[in-house]
């Protein structure tokens, strides 16, 4: 069972009213439900961010440290950039 710990918020009027507005819908039963749902969503994006880094950035920064060569020099890429942006 999860023990409840209540907390003091101050919201801008913008962010009360988006909450009061989801409660009055049926979507959620309570304020806390709001801001409960809300935190679980900033953990699950941060923690896919976090495999993002560990599992795509890391290694491939790693291979790139180990074999420079693979890197393609700064000026192509912003080169190649700038040529599919004049094409839109």
């Amino acid at each position: 069972m999860t023990v409840a710990k209540p907390r003091s918020f101050t919201l801008a009027a913008e962010q009360a009213q988006y909450i009061d507005d989801l409660v009055a819908s049926g979507r959620f039963a309570t304020d806390s439900e709001v801001i409960a749902a809300g935190l679980e969503s900033l953990r699950d994006e941060e923690d896919e961010i976090e495999r993002w880094l560990r599992e795509e950035v890391v290694p491939v920064a790693n291979e790139m440290e180990r074999d420079p060569s693979r890197g393609i020099p700064a000026a192509e890429v912003f080169a190649e950039l700038k040529a599919r942006i004049s094409k839109r």
